[in-house]
């Protein structure tokens, strides 16, 4: 990070980055291209709540790393992640402002929600950093309630959609698919004894959020290649699996990608997660599965 540049710095924990944050990072690079400053987010990790109340519930949209990664396909051009701790929510609200927003980053332009509040116990609004602002010399850009109603709104109703597997709804919400980043690890075989080989997903960190259990059309980048596919998450209960995984048959896809990382993106949920009382009932259900995927991928646009 350079310092020593003047910069436009929004904050907040943008989980998701879907459309309505995504308002607000276009304010914050436009901003930045009129004044010649660079364009940052100052981002929390992990997520207050995860510290201050030990929530281990908590399931995001992105882990950091996607987050990092998707800011800056937005136009923002550094994410200065502050790691959250007990003696950073201890920062008063004035040493936040001066070491970190004026010393550390040199915010000359912050954009920022009407309801923001920072510092010990959240103490500090708006009118605070105003008057900050004239202390320390920089400027406030107020975010409209109406954007920010639009951004509070949509991360949740993102969660609610993908837990109940409403896919086509929540990637309207984000502007992009949904998708997980995770390693193909070694799996029971169980789909290649059926002629249904699959890659299973590890997914390292735990806060991530992954849809309610079903069959999902999916698509990645495999080798450059564009791979379409079905994913399920589940427990295999036909076989009385006991653990949750997810795995993926990929269509007409037939290299060694063990230990590779995959980013999956979801297209589509076609059902549920169902028991059959064979194998055999299984191996049909999948083969209906494929040819609904493969008649809705036939519909797309690519």
């Amino acid at each position: 990070m350079n310092s020593t540049l003047p910069k436009v710095t929004t904050i907040g924990t943008f989980d998701g980055i879907h459309i309505g944050h995504q308002k607000i990072l276009k304010q914050v690079v436009q901003l930045a291209k009129a004044k010649g400053y660079i364009p940052v987010v100052l981002t929390l990790f992990p997520h207050p709540r995860m510290v201050l109340q030990k929530d281990d519930s908590i399931k995001l949209l992105n882990t950091i790393e996607e987050r990092i990664e998707l800011l800056k396909t937005f136009g923002i051009k550094e994410v200065i992640v502050k790691k959250f701790t007990k003696d950073f929510a201890n920062l008063s609200a004035r040493d936040y402002v001066k070491q970190i927003l004026v010393d550390e980053l040199n915010t000359k332009e912050i954009v920022i929600g009407y309801d923001h509040h920072f510092g010990k116990n959240r103490s500090a609004n708006i009118t605070n950093l105003l008057d900050f602002s004239k202390i320390y010399d920089f400027n406030v850009e107020e975010i409209p309630a109406q954007d920010l109603e639009e951004v509070t709104v949509s991360s949740t109703k993102i969660r609610n959609a993908l837990n109940q597997g409403q896919v086509a709804l929540a990637n309207s919400y984000l502007g992009y698919n949904f998708f997980v980043t995770g390693n193909v690890i070694k799996g029971k075989g169980l789909g290649r004894t059926i002629d249904f080989p699959t890659a299973n997903i590890g997914i390292i960190a735990s806060y991530k959020l992954i849809p309610c259990n079903g069959v999902y059309v999916v698509k990645s980048k495999i080798n450059k290649k564009l791979v379409f596919g079905m994913m399920n998450i589940g427990t295999n209960p036909t076989v009385n699996g006991k653990t949750q995984s997810i795995e993926v048959h990929f269509f007409n896809f037939n290299e060694d990608i063990y230990n590779s990382e995959l980013k999956i993106e979801f297209l589509k949920r076609l059902r549920s997660e169902e028991k059959f009382k064979n194998l055999e009932a299984l191996k049909i259900q999948l083969n209906k599965d494929r040819e609904n995927a493969l008649s809705f991928i036939k519909e797309l646009d690519v």
